[in-house]
């Protein structure tokens, strides 16, 4: 990626947007989550240069998908690319309600629900989302196994 401008003044209009997309993206982050990025980066600052670079291209070089899903966070990041058929392009006046809703969910839930994704058809994947978003916390679990087949 492109280095930044150090002052917001030398930022063309796409790049402005896209460093408040991302910081939109932390904040909106759980502090657990943003413990565990820090972590994360602490642990690679701690590397050789040579293999910080080396993981930095290997990132560049990931679909855009998948490397927009890791500002969701390291637990949702880990399963958004299986998770995209579902919620991947939801209108603007959901995206929030939805990524709360998926940031509730265990990895045992998350893991359930991406089967669920990957299965459902293109033709059924609002009708399927708008199911799983409408439910009760407790109500999860069983729906998740009813529409996994477990």
């Amino acid at each position: 990626a492109p280095a930044i401008p150090a002052t917001p003044a030398a930022l063309d209009p796409a790049q402005l947007r896209e460093l408040r997309s991302r910081y939109a993206a932390w904040q909106a982050l759980p502090e657990p989550e943003r413990a565990r990025v820090g972590e994360a980066a602490r642990r690679i600052a701690a590397l050789p240069p040579a293999q910080q670079q080396a993981l930095r291209e290997r990132f560049a070089q990931q679909d855009q998908r998948f490397r927009d899903g890791w500002l969701l966070g390291p637990q949702l990041g880990q399963w958004f690319p299986k998770l995209q058929g579902l919620f991947g392009y939801l209108p603007a006046e959901q995206r929030e309600p939805a990524l709360a809703i998926l940031r509730q969910l265990n990895v045992d839930q998350l893991a359930q629900l991406s089967l669920v994704a990957q299965r459902t058809p293109p033709q059924e994947r609002d009708q399927v989302r708008a199911q799983f978003l409408a439910l009760a916390p407790a109500a999860r679990d069983a729906w998740l196994k009813q529409n996994v087949g477990h």
